[in-house]
C-alpha cells in the first residue's frame, strides 16, 4: 500500500472506523484500511473529523449498536449517515 490510509476499521463487520490524520476536512475521499485482513476501501468523509475521533460506515439509525473492534461499544442516540462524524453528541455507552 503505497498511499497512507486516513481511517482504521479493525474487523470488516464494524460500522465505525477511527480517523488516523490529522486535519481531515469534509468531501476527503479516504482510504480506509481493515487491519484484521489488510483489505482497503474507499470512503468519503462528508465533514472535518479529528485525529482519533469515529466515522460511520454506513447509515446508522438512533437505537442501533455500533460495533468497533468487532465489539459493542455503544448504543446511538440520533441518526448518523455514512460518512459522518460519530462521537458523543450521536452515541453513547451502555453502561450507563
Amino acid at each position: 500500500m503505497s498511499e497512507i490510509p486516513h481511517l482504521l476499521v479493525h474487523e470488516q463487520g464494524d460500522s465505525v472506523g477511527v480517523v488516523v490524520v490529522e486535519g481531515l476536512e469534509a468531501n476527503t475521499d479516504m482510504l480506509v484500511c481493515v487491519t484484521h485482513d489488510n483489505s482497503t476501501f474507499r470512503l468519503t468523509a462528508l465533514e472535518a473529523v479529528p485525529i482519533g475521533h469515529k466515522i460511520a460506515l454506513k447509515d446508522l439509525a438512533k437505537g442501533d449498536t455500533v460495533f468497533k473492534y468487532g465489539e459493542d461499544i455503544g448504543i446511538m442516540t440520533a441518526d448518523v449517515k455514512k460518512g459522518h462524524h460519530l462521537h458523543t453528541q450521536n452515541c453513547k455507552t451502555k453502561r450507563w
